[in-house]
């Protein structure tokens, strides 16, 4: 028996190159006969001398293909395979050369928040701070110990302590580490202080202006490219508080933000997802509440009730770990002497 080993950039390589349920592996293996075993980047083949040839060729004309940017849809696979000749390779559907031709609908999301399209070559030398993000602050450090610790976490401070930013750093981090097989970042569709009446477009264009800061944090660590495939295949999902009714999501990673804009019967809804081997992060900031007058919040509400239950943690950012500009520290400490 002969075998052969072939070394990949990373985890999410292994992801593009084998499919989002390994429906290209298995096609592979069935096509050549080889067995292919995954241990961490590197792939192992074993077979007769033949087979590992032919399933090592295949393996690196599938990352030719993703290296000019071309999605390894079904028709590609089954073009690419040895038994493929030029009269019997089957003419692509319409409808498959459109969705490869228009973005899909978390391609279109990114798209629409800004982020630049690159190509997929550019992922290789591009951003890629997934497991090197740190705490800047003791706080900050407590924050993320809880979240690595626990399954339910609360975290209420003020702008720029970086509740957001560090919990999707960590949802990342677990999702790379395969103790998740799912992110989901989660948002009331509350408007801050104004109204904004009717927003023209599909549910993603309305639902960008609200979601867009887990966009800005994902994109500061990791490339377009990269989140296009964890979106198009469901690996990462954005999307408001109210879509979240009736799920139940287990291997999941869970974010809620701007949790302070919650109702008591939305956060117990939206806690009740937890599912096995999942985890929850809260984050909120009570000082800055939009909910209608005489609404309480579910998000101090939840703090209350569940902060004594083993496995729930609750983390009290403050001022002192704002890490933005310097003057937002101060123009937060300016706010809270006047309340006091």
């Amino acid at each position: 028996m002969s075998e052969a080993y072939l070394e990949l950039e990373h985890h999410d390589e292994a992801r593009a190159l084998f499919g989002s349920r390994d429906e290209n592996l298995q096609r592979l293996c069935s096509e050549t006969g080889a067995q292919v075993v995954l241990r961490g980047n590197q792939v192992r083949i074993l077979g007769d001398d033949g087979q590992v040839k032919s399933c090592l060729a295949m393996l690196k004309r599938w990352r030719e293909l993703l290296a000019k940017n071309q999605e390894l849809t079904s028709e590609v696979i089954i073009a690419s395979l040895p038994s493929a000749t030029p009269a019997k390779q089957p003419v692509e559907p319409r409808e498959s050369r459109e969705t490869r031709e228009s973005p899909s609908r978390g391609a279109a999301l990114l798209q629409e928040a800004g982020w630049p399209s690159r190509g997929l070559s550019d992922l290789r030398a591009g951003r890629d701070r997934v497991g090197t993000v740190q705490a800047k602050t003791a706080g900050q450090a407590r924050y993320m110990e809880a979240i690595r610790r626990n399954d339910l976490v609360f975290s209420d401070g003020p702008a720029g302590s970086g509740k957001t930013y560090l919990a999707v750093a960590l949802a990342l981090e677990s999702l790379r580490a395969e103790q998740v097989r799912k992110i989901v970042l989660v948002r009331p569709a509350v408007e801050a202080g104004e109204k904004l009446g009717f927003l023209p477009g599909d549910m993603f264009a309305k639902v960008n202006p609200f979601i867009r800061p887990l966009l800005d944090a994902i994109h500061d660590m990791v490339d377009f490219d990269q989140v296009r495939r964890y979106m198009s295949n469901d690996v990462i999902e954005i999307l408001p508080l109210a879509f979240m009714r009736g799920r139940t999501l287990n291997d999941t990673f869970m974010i809620l933000d701007e949790a302070q804009n919650t109702t008591i019967t939305q956060m117990k809804m939206f806690l009740t997802r937890m599912g096995q081997n999942s985890r929850i992060v809260v984050t909120g900031d009570s000082t800055q509440n939009d909910l209608e007058k005489g609404v309480q919040s579910g998000f101090r509400d939840a703090i209350r009730r569940l902060s004594s239950i083993s496995g729930v943690a609750t983390v009290q950012l403050t001022g002192k770990d704002i890490v933005r500009h310097r003057l937002v520290r101060e123009i937060v400490s300016a706010y809270e002497a006047e309340q006091a």
